[in-house]
C-alpha cells in the first residue's frame, strides 16, 4: 500500500512530487467526459517514468493475438483501447534549455486532483539545470457541457531571471501503446493543416487484416491564445510539422515574477459521430465557437455541470475524511467515464485511465455498474446498456456457434468491442461462461427496479431466451450423479481454472431458466414471443424445466456449505492472514501455485448469495460467508464491496467496514500494487454499492424501495441520494437512527 495522496474531502492531492509513483498518480488524475479521456501527466516535457495516454470513447484496434496455438473458437485478436493524439502537450525551451522536471530540482509541488468541478491543477517551483527558477501553474480539463472539448491553462513566472521562452504548442499522432504486442503502431496519417494559430491533424486507424473490423478516423484541432500580464499577446508563431505531428512555436520575452499564460482549445473527433470528410471542417467551426466563449465561460459551464452531477448524486460521510475521499473519488471516475449519452458505448474496466486490459465490456457492467446509473442517472441511461447487449445478440449466437452450440444458442462475449469475442486466454474465453448469467440477472435487475416489463417485450426474452438455449446445451446429464453437471468452466474466482460444477455458474445457469419461463409467461400474455425465435415452446421449455428440477450443486453435508466446485475439499484449506508475507499472490507465485491453493481471487459461492439473497437463509450465509471469507485474497478489484454488502447483512459492520476502506481506497493507496495501469473503473462502481446497498441496506422488493442501515463506528453519520421511478430520495445516517424524505 501507498500513502502519499493527502486525504482530503473533495480533492485528491499530491504534495512534493513523487517522482517514483508518477504513473500511479497519473492514472489518479485521469480526466474524461464520457466522448474521451486522458491521463494525469504533466503538459511539457517529462523524460522520468510516465505513461501518457489520450483516448476517445470507441475506438480500437484489433491487436495481434501473441500466443504459440490456436483452437477452434479461438479469437483472433485482442481488441486495444487505443492511444490517440496527444492534444495536451507543449515543449518550453528557456534560454535554450528544455523544461523537463526530470531533470529540475523540484523546490515546491502541489497536483490536485478538484473532483467537485473536474478539474486538474498543478502548482510548482523548480530549479532548472541553468540555475532559472521559475514557477508552473496549469489546469485542464475535458468538458462537460461540451463534450467533443478539451481546455488547457499554462503559465511561467521567471523568479530570478529574464530571459526568452520558445514554446511549442502541438497535436502528436505518433503514439502507440505500451502493452501492444510486436511493438506495433496504429495510425496512419490522413491530412495536416496549419493557419494562424490553429493545427489539425486528421488519422486513421490502419487497415486490420481481420474482417468486420472498422476503420475509424480522428482529427484533434488546437487554438492557441498567448497571455502576458493577463493581456493578450499578438505573437508571430511559426509552424512545425512532423511524422502525425503539428505544432505551432512561439518565442515571447520573459520577465521577472510576470507571468506569461499559454491557453489551449482543443477539440477532438471522431468517425464514430462525423464523416471523415467534414472532420476539418466541423473542427474549425467547433474551436472557433469555444475560444470564442473563452476559458472561464468554458470552465464556469463545466463546474456547473458537474455541480448537477454532485447534487444528485453525492454521498456524505461526517467523521471519516478518507471514507469520504475514497467514495468521492469512485463516483467521480464513473460520472466522467460514462454519461449514458451513446447507446453504442460501454464501460471499459479502466475507462480512459490506462491501457490494460483492451475491450471496453465485461461482465462487470451488468453485475456492478447497472445498479449505480439506475439509482443515479435517467431511466434511459441503465437502459441503453442492456439494449447495448441486446444489439450484440447475433454476435453472440455467432460466438456460440464458434464452439459447437446451435439453434440460437448464444453465448456474450467475455471481453468485447463490437460484440466479437476478443479475450485471448483459453481458461477465460472458452470457460468463464457464467458472464451469461450475469446478463441475464442484469435483465431481472433493471424491470425490478423501474418496474419496465415492456423491456421484457421488446428485447429482454430474446436475449434470456439465447442465454436459456446456451445452458441446456452446455449441460450434460450424469448417469453417476442422477443429476445435470456442467463441466469445464472457470467462475468468478479465476484462481480456479477447468474445474467442474461451479457452484455459482450452475446456480446462475438453472436461475436463469427459470427466470426465463417468467420472462415468456408474461410476454405470450402481453404480444406474443417474435416469430423470428424460432421458439419450439413445448419442447424446450420441458428440457429447462428438468434441468431446473435436476441441477447439481456440490454440498459438504459436514460443514453444510455449498462448496465451490468439486473437488474444493481436496485442497489444504488455510486462511489467507497466514500468508501475509507472499501476498499479492499473483505478483509471487507461479500459477501452477496459485492454481493448486484453496485461495480465492474474488466473491463465487458468495457473488451467488449475493445476488440472490432471498434464495438462502442468514444462517446459511453465515456459514459460507465463515469458510470462504477468511481463504479470500481479494486480488480482484470486485470482491472486496460484496463482501461488505454481505458483512452488513450479517450485522458484522467493522468487517463491513474493512471491507469499505478495501474497495473505495483501492487505487488511491493502491492496494493491489497495480494503479500505474490505470484505475478499476467497473468496480468503483461497487464502492457505490458497498454504501447504499451495503450499509444503507437498500433493497427493491415488489416494487418497493426500503432501507436497512447500519452505521460504521468510524463514522459519525453519511448519507446519500438515490433515484427511484421518478423521485429522487435522500436517506441520512446517524447514531440516532436514520431518515428517507423526497427531494
Amino acid at each position: 500500500m501507498k500513502n502519499y495522496i493527502k486525504h482530503d474531502p473533495w480533492c485528491i492531492i499530491e504534495e512534493g512530487f513523487h517522482p517514483e509513483y508518477n504513473e500511479v498518480t497519473e492514472s489518479l488524475m485521469s480526466l474524461g467526459n464520457g466522448r474521451m479521456g486522458q491521463r494525469g501527466s504533466f503538459e511539457e516535457t517529462y523524460s522520468g517514468k510516465s505513461l501518457q495516454g489520450n483516448y476517445i470513447a470507441g475506438v480500437w484496434y484489433p491487436d495481434k493475438t501473441k500466443v504459440g496455438w490456436w483452437k477452434n473458437g479461438y479469437p483472433n485478436y485482442f481488441a486495444k483501447v487505443i492511444n490517440a493524439i496527444n492534444w495536451n502537450g507543449l515543449s518550453i525551451q528557456i534560454d535554450g534549455v528544455e523544461l523537463d522536471l526530470a531533470t529540475c530540482e523540484i523546490l515546491s509541488f502541489w497536483r490536485t486532483l478538484n473532483m467537485k468541478d473536474g478539474t486538474l491543477k498543478r502548482v510548482c517551483t523548480v530549479k532548472m539545470e541553468n540555475g532559472h527558477e521559475l514557477s508552473i501553474e496549469s489546469v485542464r480539463f475535458c468538458s462537460m457541457s461540451h463534450d467533443e472539448a478539451a481546455v488547457l491553462s499554462y503559465s511561467i513566472t521567471p523568479l530570478n531571471f529574464a530571459g526568452t521562452a520558445k514554446i511549442t504548442a502541438f497535436l502528436d499522432g505518433d503514439v502507440s501503446n505500451r502493452d501492444s504486442n510486436h511493438g506495433e503502431k496504429f495510425w496512419e496519417e490522413v491530412n495536416k493543416e496549419l493557419v494562424g494559430t490553429e493545427a489539425y491533424l486528421t488519422l486513421k486507424t490502419k487497415e486490420s487484416p481481420w474482417e468486420n473490423v472498422p476503420r475509424f478516423t480522428i482529427t484533434s484541432g488546437m487554438r492557441v491564445k498567448l497571455f502576458q500580464a493577463e493581456k493578450v499577446q499578438e505573437v508571430k508563431s511559426l509552424p512545425v510539422r512532423g511524422e502525425k505531428y503539428v505544432g505551432r512555436t512561439f518565442e515571447v520575452p520573459l520577465t521577472t515574477n510576470i507571468k506569461t499564460t499559454v491557453q489551449k482549445y482543443v477539440c477532438n473527433l471522431s468517425s464514430e459521430n462525423h464523416a471523415p470528410e467534414t472532420q476539418i471542417e466541423v473542427a474549425k467551426k467547433y474551436l472557433n465557437d469555444i475560444a470564442h466563449l473563452g476559458f472561464e465561460v468554458l470552465l464556469g459551464d463545466h463546474k456547473k455541470a458537474w455541480e448537477e452531477k454532485w447534487n444528485h448524486n453525492d454521498i456524505q460521510i461526517n467523521g471519516d475524511i478518507a471514507a469520504q475521499q475514497g467514495i468521492r473519488f469512485n463516483i467521480f471516475h464513473l460520472e466522467q467515464t460514462y454519461t449514458g449519452k451513446d447507446a453504442r458505448l460501454n464501460i471499459g474496466p479502466k475507462g480512459f485511465t490506462g491501457e490494460k486490459y483492451g475491450g471496453v465490456t465485461y461482465w462487470d457492467t451488468e453485475a456492478y455498474c447497472i445498479p449505480f446509473y439506475l439509482a443515479t442517472a435517467p431511466e434511459e441511461v441503465s437502459k441503453n446498456l442492456l439494449v447495448y447487449r441486446h444489439n450484440h445478440l447475433q454476435k453472440a449466437i455467432e460466438n456460440a456457434e464458434l464452439l459447437g452450440f446451435s439453434k440460437g444458442a448464444a453465448l456474450y462475449p467475455m471481453v468485447t468491442m463490437n460484440g466479437e469475442e476478443c479475450h485471448n486466454e483459453w481458461e477465460i474465453t472458452f470457460e468463464e461462461i457464467h458472464r451469461n448469467g450475469a446478463i441475464a440477472y442484469a435483465i431481472h435487475d433493471y424491470i425490478n427496479y423501474t418496474g419496465d416489463k415492456s423491456y421484457l417485450k421488446d428485447y429482454g426474452l430474446d436475449v434470456l431466451i439465447g442465454i436459456s438455449r446456451f445452458w441446456a446445451q452446455r449441460v450434460n446429464w450424469s448417469e453417476d450423479k442422477k443429476k445435470y453437471v456442467m463441466l469445464g468452466v472457470t467462475g468468478p474466482n479465476e484462481y480456479e481454472n477447468n474445474v467442474n460444477n461451479n457452484w455459482y455458474t450452475n446456480y446462475m445457469a438453472k436461475w436463469t431458466l427459470k427466470y426465463t419461463l417468467e420472462a415468456l409467461a408474461y410476454v405470450k400474455e402481453n404480444g406474443g414471443v417474435k416469430a423470428e425465435l424460432n421458439f419450439d415452446e413445448a419442447a424446450e421449455t420441458e428440457k429447462w424445466k428438468d434441468i431446473i428440477e435436476k441441477m447439481y450443486f456440490p454440498y459438504d453435508e459436514g460443514r453444510q456449505v455449498f462448496l465451490q466446485q468439486d473437488g474444493f475439499l481436496d485442497k489444504e484449506l488455510i486462511a489467507a492472514s497466514d500468508i501475509e508475507e507472499h501476498r499479492p499472490i499473483n505478483q509471487k507465485w507461479s500459477w501452477d501455485r496459485i492454481l493448486r491453493s484453496c485461495f480465492i481471487k474474488q466473491a463465487d459461492v458468495l457473488q451467488g448469495m449475493y445476488f440472490h439473497e432471498d434464495d438462502f437463509s442468514k444462517e446459511e450465509l453465515e456459514r459460507n460467508f465463515d469458510f470462504y471469507e477468511p481463504m479470500t485474497v481479494h486480488e480482484s478489484s470486485l470482491s472486496p464491496c460484496v463482501h461488505t454488502i454481505l458483512a452488513c447483512k450479517l450485522g458484522r459492520v467493522d468487517k463491513a467496514d474493512e471491507m469499505y476502506v478495501r474497495t473505495a481506497r483501492l487505487d488511491l493507496d493502491d492496494y493491489n500494487n497495480d494503479t500505474e495501469d490505470g484505475l478499476h473503473i467497473t468496480s468503483m462502481a461497487g464502492t457505490w454499492m458497498a454504501v447504499v446497498k451495503g450499509f444503507g441496506g437498500m433493497r427493491v422488493k415488489n416494487g418497493e424501495l426500503s432501507f436497512n442501515p447500519v452505521l460504521p463506528s468510524s463514522w459519525d453519520s453519511y448519507s446519500f441520494r438515490v433515484g427511484f421511478q421518478g423521485t429522487l430520495k435522500e436517506v441520512t445516517v446517524n447514531k440516532d437512527g436514520y431518515e428517507v424524505k423526497d427531494l
